[in-house]
């Protein structure tokens, strides 16, 4: 979904004694497979993983007798429900029923005998997340503007194995992890840029996977810088915050467990606590911002919707928008599947509310599916980049 974060999050499950093999097949071939095995009426996500997970167990690469398919899922009325059932079904279809699917949740959505989510393991995945955020904020802030052509990807690519080894080293101390972050994010700052350039910043928010996938956006990042702008990428971390705050919210107004809502909320802080020295770092920095809190992202939102949407990526989507207004970057690239209802209403819906409540807002929603228009994609994305560039003047 995001190779920054799993390139680190890959090492982080070995180390745990999971032998998980993170899947690149990120090719057009992996979308042709998904059509053959989920209804194309289904969402483009859906697609995309059901059509990498055949893709690669129809390479012959590895032995069915001895695989699992293991799929992060939040639950909710959306597709990640339904991810579960698409593979399983997809598997019979390819008679590989026999290939256990877990499901890997802390909702207790499914039991799994084989595999257990331990408190190392929380521990390892979190911070090989949020190196993941620290990575993909100082890279895409700092290349586009980068004096030696290559030196950014060349940093990124050093403190991409630093990373992966602490997080599959045998004890990973919280010492070192502040350390490495702080360091990190100093040696970024420190890159020779062209410091009197000024380009367009622009935002990139809408639904999980399409957002942070280059083959479910069309390699939308590197498309953005092609065409003589900055990318902001708000941080993954987040949207487990936005998971989590849910339940706060769920307990207070709709009568779910005490117990749901306080270990939520300890859920918060412990990602917060987590990821304060690097929060202290990008304060004292020359180029960066520090991300915000959730309780800030849900008041910018509040503005806007109720904090009662909550299906897919529901009010977080439109906090997201907001709080990259708020950080003076007014251009956004809302990206969403084509007939995604909760995206539609809290993505596109919210456009011209958010227009009246800051004008200065340049927003533009795409739609990416399987037979959507390239050339389409491109053409809403310049005349974007043209009042950017004009705004910018």
């Amino acid at each position: 979904m995001s190779p920054i974060h799993f390139s680190i999050i890959e090492p982080a499950f070995r180390a745990a004694g999971y032998h998980v093999v993170l899947l690149n097949n990120s090719t057009k071939g992996a979308i042709d497979m998904g059509l053959q095995y989920v209804n194309n009426d289904a969402c483009y996500p859906s697609l995309i993983v059901v059509g990498q997970i055949m893709d690669a167990i129809a390479s012959g690469e590895y032995d069915t007798a001895k695989l699992a398919v293991i799929m992060s899922q939040t639950g909710g009325g959306c597709r990640a429900t339904n991810y579960i059932a698409f593979i399983r079904r997809a598997l019979a279809k390819a008679g590989l029923s026999h290939v256990p699917v877990i499901s890997l949740n802390l909702s207790d959505m499914e039991k799994n005998p084989g595999f257990h989510i331990t408190v190392p393991l929380l521990y390892r995945g979190v911070t090989a997340a949020i190196f993941g955020d620290i990575l993909m904020r100082t890279l895409y802030r700092m290349r586009p503007y980068e004096l030696i052509p290559g030196s950014a990807n060349a940093l990124h690519e050093k403190w991409d194995k630093i990373c992966a080894d602490f997080a599959s080293s045998r004890y990973p101390s919280l010492l070192r992890f502040r350390y490495l972050c702080k360091k990190m994010i100093r040696e970024f700052d420190r890159l020779p840029i062209r410091e009197e350039e000024k380009k367009p910043r622009v935002g990139i928010v809408g639904e999980i996977l399409v957002k942070f996938s280059p083959l479910a956006n069309n390699h939308l990042v590197d498309l953005i810088e092609q065409e003589g702008a900055e990318a902001v990428m708000p941080d993954l971390i987040d949207f487990f915050q936005y998971c989590f705050f849910n339940q706060i919210y769920k307990y207070r107004h709709l009568g779910i467990k005490k117990s749901t809502a306080v270990k939520s909320r300890l859920g918060i802080r412990f990602i917060e606590w987590l990821r304060s020295a690097a929060k202290c770092a990008f304060r004292k920095s020359r180029h960066f911002d520090p991300p915000v809190r959730i309780e800030k992202l849900a008041e910018y939102a509040e503005s806007i919707v109720s904090i009662g949407n909550q299906t897919g990526e529901g009010w977080f989507l439109t906090g997201e928008m907001l709080e990259l207004i708020h950080s003076n970057v007014p251009n956004i690239v809302c990206t969403q599947p084509f007939g995604c209802l909760p995206n539609h209403v809290v993505g596109k819906g919210v456009i011209k509310a958010i227009r009246t409540h800051y004008p200065e807002a340049n927003i533009v929603a795409i739609d990416y599916d399987p037979g959507a228009s390239e050339v389409n994609q491109l053409n809403r994305l310049k005349l974007m980049l043209q009042a950017a560039f004009r705004n910018l003047k």
